[in-house]
Parts: C-alpha cells; sequence; structure tokens
C-alpha cells in the first residue's frame, strides 16, 4: 500500500527544514502553506523594547516565529535573563540561535505532551516574578490569557509585536492545487488554528463541487488540543492529536503509513 502524501502547511521558511525530515521518514512531502510571516512595516517600538531587555525579569517567547523575528533584532542576549517558551519548537529555534540550557534559564511546560500558556503558567514562579517586568514576545495577535494570568500575580508586563501573520493570496496555481489534493487522500500537517481555518475558507471559495466535505474528510495531524478543538469545530473527521515538536509529528506520521 502506497502511503498518503504529508502536505505541510507550515510558513514558506519553517516547511522545507520539516519537509526533509518527512522525507527522511520515507514519507512524500507536499509543501503548501497557509500563512505567510511577515515583518512589521514599523519595527521602531520592537526595536525600542529589545533594547531594553535587560530591564525584565523573563521574556516569554509565544513561538518559534516570536524567537526568530526578535533574535534578528538582538545583538547579544543579556547574562541571567531568563526564557519562557511553550514548546519544542520554540526551543529549537533558541539553540538556532546558540541559546540553550547550557546558556540560558529556560522554563517550558513539562509535559511536553501538553504545550501551551496554561501548562507554561504551571511551570513559572510567581513569587520571583512580583513586582519585576516580564517581556512576552508574539505576533500582532493572539491571546491574552498569559499576559492577564502575571499580572494578575504582580508582574508588570509588556506585550511587544515582531512580526505579524497572514493568508497567502490564493492565487489561481495554489486553487488549482488545492482542488488537485482534495480529489485524493492525504495526511495534513496543522500547527496553527488560523491556518486551518484559511484552508476552510479557501475549500469554501473553490470551485469544486462539494469540496468542503472533501476537505473535511482529509486527514490532518495536529499539534495541540486548541487546534484539535478548531478542527472537529469545523467539521474534521479524521484528526491524529500528537504531541507538541516535530519528533511527535515525525512519530505519528511513521505509525499511520
Amino acid at each position: 500500500m502506497v502511503a498518503h502524501p504529508v502536505i505541510i502547511t507550515r510558513p514558506l521558511a519553517q516547511a522545507s527544514a520539516f519537509a526533509a525530515q518527512v522525507a527522511a521518514i520515507g514519507r512524500h512531502a507536499e509543501i503548501f502553506p497557509l500563512l505567510e510571516i511577515q515583518a512589521l512595516e514599523d519595527t521602531t517600538a520592537l526595536d525600542e523594547t529589545l533594547s531594553s531587555l535587560a530591564d525584565f525579569a523573563l521574556v516569554a517567547f509565544v513561538s518559534p516565529n516570536a524567537v526568530h523575528a526578535a533574535f534578528s533584532r538582538i545583538q547579544r542576549w543579556p547574562a541571567n535573563l531568563a526564557i519562557a517558551v511553550m514548546g519544542a519548537g520554540s526551543r529549537a529555534a533558541l539553540a538556532e540561535h546558540g541559546i540553550t540550557d547550557a546558556t540560558a534559564s529556560i522554563i517550558s511546560p513539562i509535559n511536553p505532551e501538553r504545550t501551551d500558556s496554561e501548562t507554561l503558567l504551571e511551570v513559572l514562579d510567581f513569587s520571583e516574578l512580583n513586582g519585576r517586568g516580564v517581556l512576552i514576545i508574539r505576533g500582532e495577535s493572539g491571546r491574552e490569557l498569559l499576559a492577564d494570568a502575571l499580572r494578575s500575580h504582580g508582574a508588570f508586563v509588556t506585550q511587544i509585536a515582531a512580526y505579524q501573520r497572514v493568508a497567502p493570496e490564493f492565487t489561481l496555481p495554489r486553487q488549482q492545487n488545492l482542488k488537485l489534493m482534495l480529489e485524493r487522500e492525504n495526511d495534513w500537517v496543522v500547527t496553527s488554528s488560523e491556518a486551518l481555518r484559511n484552508l476552510f475558507l479557501w475549500a469554501e471559495k473553490l470551485d469544486l463541487d462539494h469540496a468542503v466535505a472533501k476537505m473535511q474528510r482529509q486527514h490532518i495531524f495536529v499539534s495541540h488540543a486548541r487546534i484539535e478543538e478548531t478542527a472537529k469545530n469545523l467539521g474534521f473527521q479524521l484528526i491524529t492529536l500528537t504531541g507538541s515538536g516535530d519528533e511527535s509529528l515525525l512519530v505519528a506520521l511513521q505509525s499511520h503509513l
């Protein structure tokens, strides 16, 4: 039996390396980005904030994109400045910039199967942060749970956008590609609820009979319970929830050959 193609929906800059890992386990990978990560039009506020990193007790990165966007503008990480991240992907992104447990204090959820704001909050020392500054680096929009919880425990929270997420233009070549994919079975790797919603909207716009129903019958692999919930709400029928990080995704793909 021939394994289904694996459709990687990450932004293009993050998709190629994972596609190579998928190929290494013997699966055919196709890149079909459902999000684009773009630089901010005005980085004045970001640059001013990053120039004052030493004023904070903790910096939290909400995603690998946040890590890469910030470190592209940081010359040197301040000594003794703690970092909080939510998953293996952000840890790997930090490592690309020379930041590991050996060089900095990195706080992340204990259970790799559940990595989000809620589980990060479980491991933060609120008494240590009370009355001190915490910087959250994220995209232009995002959940407020982490910031609200930190403020409720006495931290002075600053949130700063380091990038913006946008849906790619639904061009004619993308429409034709999606039509072809919906006429066959695929394994879709979706690591963002926003990307999943973009996919659903594209299926609604597609000039193809029963496109939404065909989309809902595709097998999707999601890395977080929140994305799984989004998928269920959108009517997807074949959903595999993996743990956080590329390794968990690859293990799941191997087990569904």
